[in-house]
C-alpha cells in the first residue's frame, strides 16, 4: 500500500494553550506507517494550489482570537468538498471561528470543565476508524460540543464525565470529501495512549479514502 500525503497545521508561535511543537512529531509518528506528513505553522498553506497536493489536511490549530480570511476559508471548503480529507484533532476545531468551517466540521465547541482523567468507549466498533479500538482512559480536557442540528454525522466514540456520555469522536462526508474529529490530544502524554494513536492512524486512512 502506497502512503498518502498529509499536511498538518498548528501553532509554533503565538500559542495560548496548545503548542504544535513536539505534538507535530507525535502526529507524524502515529501516521508514519501509512502517510507522509508535512507539518507547518504557516496558515498561508490554506490555498487551493497547496492543498491540492495532499490527500488529507490535519488541523491542530490554536484558539486564536481572529477568524481566518475568507480566501483561506474558501480554499479549505473547496478542498474537502472536492474530495480532500480533513482530520481535526482536539483544539483544531478552533477553525470554527468561521461559521462555514464550523458547519463543515459538524459541531460547535462550547467550552470544557477542568482537566481530568476520562474513560473513552468505542461506540461504533464496526466503523473502519474504530475497528480494534479498545476502551481506554486518558488525561485530557473534556471538551463539550453542540452538534450541528440536521447535520448527518456519525458519533464514533463517547467519553464519560460527571455521569454523562459526551461525543469523543465523529465522522461524516462533506461533498466528495471526508471529515473526522478526534477530541483527545491536549498534551503530549495523550499521544502515548495506544488506542488514541491507532484512532489517528485509522482516521487518516478513512479520510484519505484508502479505506
Amino acid at each position: 500500500m502506497s502512503k498518502f500525503k498529509a499536511l498538518a497545521l498548528g501553532n509554533y508561535t503565538d500559542v495560548r494553550y496548545h503548542p504544535f511543537e513536539k505534538v507535530d512529531r507525535e502526529i507524524e509518528s502515529s501516521l508514519e506507517e501509512v502517510a507522509e506528513v508535512t507539518s507547518t505553522g504557516d496558515y498561508n498553506v490554506l490555498n487551493k494550489e497547496t492543498l491540492k497536493e495532499y490527500d488529507v489536511f490535519i488541523s491542530y490549530t490554536e484558539f486564536n482570537l481572529e477568524p481566518q480570511p475568507q480566501d483561506r476559508v474558501a480554499a479549505l471548503l473547496d478542498y474537502v468538498a472536492n474530495g480532500g480529507g480533513l482530520l481535526v484533532i482536539h483544539n483544531g476545531i478552533s477553525l470554527q471561528k468561521n461559521k462555514e468551517l464550523m458547519s463543515m466540521m459538524g459541531a460547535k465547541f462550547t467550552g470544557h470543565p477542568e482537566f481530568t482523567t476520562l474513560p473513552v468507549q468505542n461506540s461504533l466498533p464496526d466503523h473502519p476508524i474504530m475497528k480494534g479500538i479498545e476502551p481506554y482512559e486518558i488525561d485530557d480536557e473534556p471538551y463539550r460540543f453542540d452538534l450541528i442540528p440536521h447535520f448527518d454525522t456519525t458519533v464514533l466514540a463517547h467519553y464519560e464525565h460527571e455521569g454523562q456520555l459526551w461525543p469523543a469522536a465523529w465522522a461524516h462526508e462533506y461533498g466528495l470529501g471526508r471529515v473526522v474529529y478526534l477530541m483527545n490530544g491536549h498534551q503530549l502524554s495523550c499521544f502515548s495512549v495506544k488506542p488514541f494513536r491507532q484512532m489517528i492512524k485509522q482516521a487518516g486512512l478513512w479520510a484519505a479514502k484508502v479505506w
